[in-house]
């Protein structure tokens, strides 16, 4: 699964995390650090069980703890319109 940002959305790296900014709407969204790393590999070409292990290994949580929180903030970005498959 190869996942990118929706032209006209962009992103910007923070002390705190990363900022997905919608140019077109006005919105944005703060990811803490786990959001971030989460994103970052997911935009790299990495698959959710990719992204999910990094987060494993990064956080030090469960495999399966971690592939719920990937899943999760996926399914909320898509909603979201922010990214494409």
């Amino acid at each position: 699964m190869s996942l990118r940002l929706r032209p006209g959305v962009s992103t910007a790296d923070t002390d705190y995390g990363t900022v997905v900014l919608d140019e077109h709407g006005g919105q944005y969204w703060q990811l803490n650090a786990t959001g971030s790393l989460i994103v970052r590999s997911l935009l790299d070409g990495g698959t959710p069980r990719q992204a999910a292990e990094a987060v494993a290994e990064e956080f030090d949580v469960t495999a399966e703890r971690a592939l719920d929180d990937v899943t999760a903030l996926l399914d909320r970005l898509r909603a979201a319109g922010l990214v494409v498959s």
